[in-house]
């Protein structure tokens, strides 16, 4: 899996998830169960993962839809 954002917002891990639900493209929010432990402070981020050879393809939908500023770097 590869990551492509990293962050505490649900809202804009709500809306990436979104995108990539609405391109077909498998996605995986990382970590939700850890804002629990750590009471809901939001200081734990969440991670949008998806496939490795989806990557490219999730990346240039999240760039269009204006997301680009959230990317990870690539490794």
């Amino acid at each position: 899996m590869h990551e492509l954002i990293r962050a505490n917002d649900p809202v804009l891990l709500s809306y990436a998830e979104s995108l990539m639900k609405d391109a077909g493209i498998h996605c995986f929010i990382a970590d939700q169960g850890m804002s629990v432990m750590e009471g809901s402070l939001g200081m734990l981020p969440r991670r949008l993962l998806v496939d490795e050879e989806m990557a490219d393809q999730a990346r240039r939908i999240l760039i269009d839809a204006g997301l680009g500023g959230e990317l990870r770097e690539r490794k």
